[in-house]
């Protein structure tokens, strides 16, 4: 299956500790680029997510983004620590009876910093949690990245029926383009007056034709298209190859646009040249 480049995913993860919401999205670039945005307490799992798009994407500029809003209400029960507040007491009672022997405070003590404690929520168990919710975007994102691609594919296979029929076209005007080209000189020599043998004329009418044979290119061009039927079928990360072939396809309309004479054929050079051109754009967005 022939995948794109650009794609978009979004995955919401709720549990008692709040929600998070996965981003994932991607623009073509030649190699696989990732970029993160996750908050501090789970920049560990960073690497485990660059391994994961690793193994599933070739090509890309890919982006992915965590927003992590935490339940306040999923914090447990305060708790105190016994031996601390025991200790700060009796120092603030040694400086009370240095002093004025003021009372001591209460909530002084407990201000003091680890004294009151809220435990919070088991990182470990989010961390899992928020992992499986990275695996549902990741396999989202995949998929619209290949129905993006179901896409570009049917769009390019609708220009390559397109380019084997102008090389019909051009095939099919050839024998009449000799032909009015034959009929062009022997009416200049009959003008000016020359009188040439037979002969004389036919050899340069083999000379004009052997000048104005597309055939090459045209076996090419319909070669061109085969193949690239192949590669699309095929699936899998092909935009390399598929560039590559539009090198091909320009090489040989570029060489029949200049052997053309006649503007039924320059119009299907033209025409060629515009549907490698659309195709060339699309396939720069395929992975």
């Amino acid at each position: 299956m022939i995948h794109s480049m650009t794609a978009f995913a979004r995955f919401e993860v709720k549990g008692d500790w709040g929600n998070a919401v996965w981003e994932i999205r991607s623009v073509n670039q030649r190699f696989l680029e990732t970029y993160f945005r996750l908050p501090e307490q789970f920049r560990g799992i960073e690497p485990l997510l660059r391994e994961r798009f690793r193994k599933q994407l070739n090509r890309g500029k890919v982006e992915c983004n965590l927003r992590f809003n935490a339940n306040p209400g999923a914090k447990s029960d305060l708790a105190i620590n016994e031996k601390l507040a025991l200790q700060l007491i009796q120092h603030a009672n040694w400086i009370n009876e240095q002093t004025l022997n003021s009372k001591i405070n209460p909530l002084e003590v407990m201000r003091w910093p680890g004294v009151m404690e809220a435990e919070e929520a088991d990182v470990s168990l989010i961390q899992a949690e928020l992992l499986a919710g990275f695996e549902q975007a990741l396999t989202d994102f995949i998929a619209a990245r290949a129905s993006e691609g179901e896409n570009l594919k049917a769009m390019i296979e609708q220009r390559l029926t397109a380019i084997a029929t102008e090389a019909d076209k051009v095939e099919a005007h050839m024998p009449e383009v000799i032909e009015w080209q034959r009929k062009r000189i022997i009416d200049k020599f009959t003008d000016a007056n020359i009188d040439l043998d037979s002969s004389r004329v036919e050899q340069e009418l083999v000379l004009l034709a052997q000048k104005m044979d597309v055939a090459e290119e045209l076996d090419r061009l319909n070669s061109h298209v085969s193949e690239t039927m192949k590669i699309l079928k095929k699936g899998g990360a092909q935009g390399r190859r598929l560039d590559f072939m539009m090198q091909e396809f320009n090489r040989e309309a570029n060489t029949l646009g200049s052997k053309s004479i006649n503007t039924d054929i320059t119009a299907s050079a033209v025409e060629l040249k515009v549907l490698i051109e659309q195709m060339r754009e699309q396939i720069a967005n395929i992975e």
